[in-house]
């Protein structure tokens, strides 16, 4: 059994400590957390579980760290404390883990992660025999390994389009919504999350990862933003009420051009309610998918829909990514000691789950 840590309890720490729990080869030794009203409850309860699984919630990383975990999911969000996730991420690879994250958007595609942020993340390894490897919450299997392995099915390809259709009505993170997407501010406001640049720092990894994948030169990465106001005030299930008038949907573009043309393209359509902006694509219920489109011969979409959390979308798609991160725990502790990305960490069936319920 490989040691691990989740560290982080939020909507994808849940998630963390129910896959952890789940696998096979896993066991769950910890969980850490800022908060000091969740230090001394069990994993458990923190993750939403009807019972306990024997693991106290403690926020000393250091006793934590010194007892050397084979394996760390670094759930904390990177959103906004970028620095701090990296400088907790390098301290828990010296101490000799494997780390599984989506906090880091510059390591979708290590490659070409600035300096400023892989050399620090490269001494680690080397000084502890930790490894690292990121991939998104948005999925991150979404916007790479499904979308490649589509396009293995076409005598053509045109282009590629990964698409997150949402319904944010059920999504439990306000701050996330309502500041960084902006969803019921003024239509002045000038959400960070749409800022220009900021789409591709997010996302630009995955556009150059299926780059590389695909062998391909990408001329440029460009984006495109366009917003849509509330025509009426609409009240939600978790967030409150939403102005109408403000901010009720978004639906921005990151494209990899290749020969001037859009052919890798990574798109978001979001919406705080059914209403607003109805000509844009949405989901097949209504609620939540991811969709891949194969634009080619022949023309091939794959939607996916997940759900978890009795039930919600966005808890599913957040389930989704973590299990691609902690299924993943395994193989990289059979690995050299290493910075891996999405092309180098294999996508495998669920060998020794199927039949197993949650734990």
């Amino acid at each position: 059994m490989i040691p691990t840590i989740v560290w982080g309890t939020g909507n994808v720490g849940r998630a963390a400590i129910r896959a952890v729990a789940a696998h096979p080869e896993l066991e769950l030794t910890g969980v850490l957390v800022h908060n000091p009203d969740k230090v001394g409850r069990d994993a458990g309860e923190l993750a939403g579980l009807d019972h306990g699984l024997g693991v106290a919630a403690s926020d000393d990383i250091a006793a934590m760290l010194a007892a050397r975990p084979r394996a760390v999911v670094y759930a904390a969000s990177g959103d906004i404390r970028p620095d701090a996730a990296l400088a907790d991420i390098v301290r828990a690879i010296e101490a000799g883990a494997v780390v599984v994250t989506p906090a880091l958007y510059a390591f979708y595609d290590q490659r070409s992660a600035p300096p400023s942020l892989r050399d620090p993340v490269v001494a680690a390894i080397a000084a502890g025999g930790g490894s690292l490897f990121v991939s998104g919450v948005d999925p991150g299997w979404g916007n790479d390994v499904l979308p490649l392995l589509v396009s293995g099915l076409g005598s053509t390809v045109e282009a590629i389009r990964c698409q997150e259709i949402f319904d944010y009505t059920t999504y439990d993170q306000p701050d996330a919504v309502r500041y960084l997407v902006g969803m019921g501010q003024p239509m002045e406001y000038a959400p960070p999350m749409l800022a220009p640049t900021v789409p591709t720092m997010v996302w630009g990894g995955q556009i150059r990862l299926m780059a590389r994948a695909l062998g391909v030169e990408l001329d440029d990465i460009r984006e495109t933003v366009a917003r849509q106001a509330l025509t009426h005030t609409v009240h939600t299930e978790r967030m409150g009420e939403f102005e109408a008038g403000t901010q009720g949907a978004v639906r921005f573009e990151v494209q990899g051009i290749v020969e001037g043309e859009p052919r890798i393209v990574i798109e978001h359509v979001t919406r705080i309610h059914p209403a607003c902006a109805p000509d844009w694509p949405a989901p097949p219920d209504g609620e939540g998918a991811h969709r891949v489109i194969i634009e080619g011969h022949p023309h091939i979409e794959v939607t996916v829909e997940a759900r978890d959390e009795d039930g919600n979308r966005s808890a599913g798609g957040n389930a989704t990514a973590v299990g691609r991160l902690v299924n993943a725990i395994d193989w990289l502790a059979a690995a050299e000691p290493g910075l891996y990305d999405a092309l180098d960490v294999p996508l495998r069936p669920a060998v020794g789950k199927l039949g197993r319920k949650q734990p």
